[in-house]
């Protein structure tokens, strides 16, 4: 009875590590890749491996990232309970932890799945815990811009997944999280510019100051909307999800531009949580069209 609670606590603990809410985005992304791969349902044999698969391996990657900055993290208040920063899991149990999990998920995306998705999988992986992690985060302040490729892949691994192939239409909508991803992060990180002064990454914010991050928020919510509208020229989505981008663009596009006359710490929060409500609305306004084309 005694030793329940505890197993509970430790596995709470290993399960902080994998970033649920960051991965629970990054899978949902993937799981819209497999459904627009083909004109019916897909198969369901694949879908459940293909996103067991993607899961774990991003739980992997985001396991490394919180054993390489676990110092960092204890340094800042948005992250110093993590397990990793408190030093409640060694090193060598997240190593375990990632290569177990991760090992789990390249085996499952191989056999159920196809190779493809496996090797796109795990370069993946290797471009978030060890090209940006490792090399980029510490190094430039263009890190979150250089290293959102890697973030930006689910919905190529998705497709991957189910046609065995990476046509142009893939390429799209990870362009789409490619260029939402800076004005995402960077709202964070203004709010959060304090923290990050002390944890000695070199975030925009720190390095180049509020207003030029602001100015780039502005324009990186303006390059977005103009990306969000590819799909309906490629002849990918219909009137549905034009609709749906428009509308939605138009709410960032006024986040941004408030952000960049009218800041306050409040307004970055608040533009950041909608920034997650965006794109989620955004892939499922992808998914509705692809099934109901006007």
């Amino acid at each position: 009875m005694i030793a329940l609670p505890m197993l509970k606590q430790r596995l709470s603990q290993y399960l902080a590590l994998t970033k649920p809410r960051v991965t629970q985005l990054a899978v949902f992304c993937a799981v819209i890749g497999m459904f627009l791969a083909t004109p019916t349902l897909p198969d369901w044999r694949v879908v459940v491996p293909a996103t067991a698969g993607i899961w774990l391996l991003a739980g992997a990657a985001f396991a490394i990232n919180c054993l390489v900055e676990r110092e960092i993290d204890a340094r800042m208040a948005r992250t110093a309970r993590r397990p990793s920063a408190q030093g409640e899991i060694s090193t060598s149990q997240i190593l375990f932890f990632s290569g177990l999990i991760g090992g789990a998920g390249m085996a499952i995306l191989y056999l159920l799945v196809n190779p493809l998705t496996m090797w796109l999988t795990f370069v993946t992986f290797v471009g978030y815990a060890v090209i940006y992690t490792i090399i980029l985060k510490p190094a430039t302040p263009q890190n979150i811009v250089i290293g959102g490729l890697s973030g930006a892949m689910p919905p190529a691994l998705g497709w991957a997944a189910i046609a065995n192939d990476v046509p142009m239409q893939a390429w799209l909508l990870v362009l789409i999280i490619f260029v939402w991803t800076p004005p995402h992060f960077w709202a964070l990180a203004m709010y959060r510019r304090d923290d990050y002064a002390k944890s000695g990454l070199p975030m925009l914010p720190v390095t180049h100051g509020p207003e030029f991050t602001r100015f780039h928020i502005w324009l990186y919510t303006i390059a977005l909307f103009a990306t969000t509208l590819l799909p309906y020229a490629a002849k990918m989505s219909g009137l549905i999800y034009l609709v749906s981008a428009v509308i939605l663009g138009l709410g960032f596009l006024w986040y941004g531009w408030r952000i960049y006359r009218y800041y306050d710490d409040l307004l970055a929060r608040k533009t950041f949580t909608f920034s997650i409500i965006y794109l989620s609305l955004l892939f499922a306004a992808l998914l509705v069209d692809h099934y109901i084309k006007l």
